[in-house]
């Protein structure tokens, strides 16, 4: 449940992540161990696209990445943890679950937060290159899952095509 003491927008951002986390739970609950571990795009560069069990894996990775970027950004000294591939689809329901919670949990504590900002200099500047605020991140995140999803249920297709 959402801390009442949180913003209307931090609240409505962790509502729009929990909804989209649990499309992308729907997705994968009725995979097989076999079905996440198959290869679905042998051609890609990227080894995070290969099979919706490296795409899971990157997922729950980068989740946990957005939280303690931001985490870094206001002091706090946290290290990324390690990318993990699990073999069944509630190993990654659990982690799913495991990633919004920390996520979550983090903006509990923190509910006074200022989540917008214009200035550039007071921005998060990523890993990967970008400059975001906290808003922008935690948008990237919903946005994030969406589009592995996505990703995910063209793969899906794509098995149960072959299969026929």
């Amino acid at each position: 449940m959402l801390n009442s003491e949180l913003s209307g927008s931090v609240k409505g951002l962790l509502a729009e992540y929990k909804k989209a986390i649990i499309e992308l739970i729907n997705s994968i609950t009725p995979l097989s161990a076999d079905q996440l571990s198959s290869i679905a795009d042998a051609d890609t560069k990227d080894i995070d696209c290969r099979s919706i069990q490296t795409v899971l894996a990157h997922i729950v990775f980068s989740g946990f990445i957005y939280t303690i970027e931001i985490e870094r950004s206001i002091g706090l000294k946290k290290s990324y943890p390690d990318k993990t591939v699990f073999k069944n689809a509630d190993q990654y329901i659990e982690q799913l679950n495991l990633m919004f919670n920390y996520c979550e949990n983090f903006f509990k504590h923190n509910p006074d937060l200022i989540i917008e900002q214009t200035d550039n200099s007071k921005k998060i500047a990523v890993g990967w290159g970008q400059l975001y605020d906290i808003e922008q991140l935690l948008e990237h995140a919903i946005v994030h899952v969406l589009r592995h999803r996505r990703q995910i249920d063209l793969f899906i297709k794509k098995q149960v095509e072959l299969a026929v």
